[in-house]
């Protein structure tokens, strides 16, 4: 993305995997070099480009820190970054618990300071929530953006609620397409442990197979989850008898790309509506257990996500999305997992929810219930461009 920094102008190059923590700003006459590193240029054509870009003949030594840089910091395709990559995968494997990833930066990192941060938000428990709630639907955008659709979401929990199982949907930004990923570890968090079912997770991974990716690397950086298990911990957690936890099943939704490139259902998917069919039987084995969340944005428009124009909250472009999510959110609440696919198919879903798949999988897994929208927002991410979100419940009948 552009540099955030006004006095160091270029590109900033970081890794959402975590697999190195360096975060490099590359000027931008050695930005444009980077179209050289494809695989197929040599650091000849590199020497030649700065030569050409700066006037100098000798430039052997800066192209040589140029690479050396890319390389040591693990941004370079090579041997560095491959075994930065297998120590970081053998270290989550060998984790008994998911560590905060974001905490002290999205939001605080001690347990004090938290909870005055999520009471501000207005996250709390309440008795107007409905004893029949099947799931929930919050935002995973930074919650200092998206604390009101939170606040709505969650506080339709009750706090006899904290008994049940939470089966948290989450968007895997980085998943591999048509799977799911699981994980048996506990999410910690800075108000304690969100335990995972292990029971559960075991019965999928054995009835859904190639659909699950077990101990799936992507927990381990993703937000989508551990934003639910922080607000969860926050709102009901307090409410559990000492010595007991909150039990959680994390799923990260990979993207349902296929149904999008190919104008299928997800389900024509063999893996998809393996797991579909298999997450459905168990929500209906345990249906008076268990409480779905949703870790789901919306719409992401404006110069960030490719488009040529800017996007104001709200304004101008952004009244015409919130129209189409609206419309969207109508199925959603119904119910219409077909009719929410034929508004997201068209143009391969150019409002690009990164929800859809999260969504969906709510919407073939569980039948038999009626949401409602709380809270619907429009928040500029920056100055150019917008995500939306929304705070929503799902009652039976």
């Amino acid at each position: 993305m552009p540099s955030p920094v006004p006095e160091q102008p270029g590109l900033l190059l970081r890794d959402p995997f975590r697999y190195t923590e360096s975060i490099l700003i590359v000027p931008p006459g050695l930005a444009r070099a980077l179209a050289l590193f494809d695989g197929e240029h040599t650091e000849l054509d590199l020497r030649k480009y700065l030569s050409q870009a700066t006037g100098e003949i000798e430039v052997s030594e800066p192209a040589n820190q140029f690479v050396r840089a890319l390389d040591e910091n693990g941004f370079l395709h090579s041997d560095t970054f491959f075994e930065m990559r297998d120590q970081k995968h053998k270290a989550f494997a060998a984790a008994t618990e998911r560590s905060p990833a974001h905490a002290g930066a999205a939001y605080p990192n001690e347990p004090e300071p938290l909870a005055e941060k999520l009471n501000v938000w207005g996250a709390t428990s309440g008795e107007g929530g409905s004893r029949d709630l099947v799931a929930l639907a919050a935002p995973h955008v930074s919650p200092d953006g998206g604390y009101k659709s939170y606040a709505a979401a969650y506080s339709r929990l009750r706090p006899e609620h904290a008994s049940k199982t939470f089966v948290i949907l989450g968007t895997s930004h980085y998943g591999r397409p048509e799977t799911f990923g699981l994980t048996r570890k506990a999410y910690q968090t800075p108000l304690g442990l969100v335990e995972t079912d292990q029971t559960f997770v075991d019965r999928l991974a054995e009835k859904a197979g190639d659909a699950v990716l077990m101990e799936d690397y992507c927990h381990a950086s993703e937000h989508s989850i551990e934003f639910q298990s922080v607000f969860l911990q926050h709102v009901v957690g307090s409410s559990l008898p000492e010595g007991e936890r909150l039990r959680a099943v994390p799923i990260l939704c990979g993207p349902l790309a296929e149904s999008l490139v190919k104008g299928e259902l997800p389900e024509k998917n063999e893996q998809a509506r393996r797991f579909f069919d298999v997450l459905g039987e168990l929500a209906e084995e345990r249906r008076d257990d268990l409480i779905f969340v949703l870790g789901i944005d919306l719409a992401h428009i404006g110069r960030r996500y490719g488009d040529s124009f800017v996007a104001r909250a709200h304004e101008g472009e952004m009244t015409e999305v919130r129209r189409r999510d609206e419309e969207r959110l109508e199925c959603v609440c119904a119910g219409d997992a077909e009719g929410f696919y034929d508004l997201v198919r068209p143009n391969g879903d150019d409002l690009r929810w990164c929800g859809y798949s999260s969504t969906y999988t709510f919407l073939r897994s569980v039948s038999g219930c009626k949401g409602k929208v709380l809270n619907y927002e429009q928040w500029n991410i920056d100055e150019q461009s917008v995500v939306s979100f929304v705070g929503a419940e799902f009652v039976r009948g």
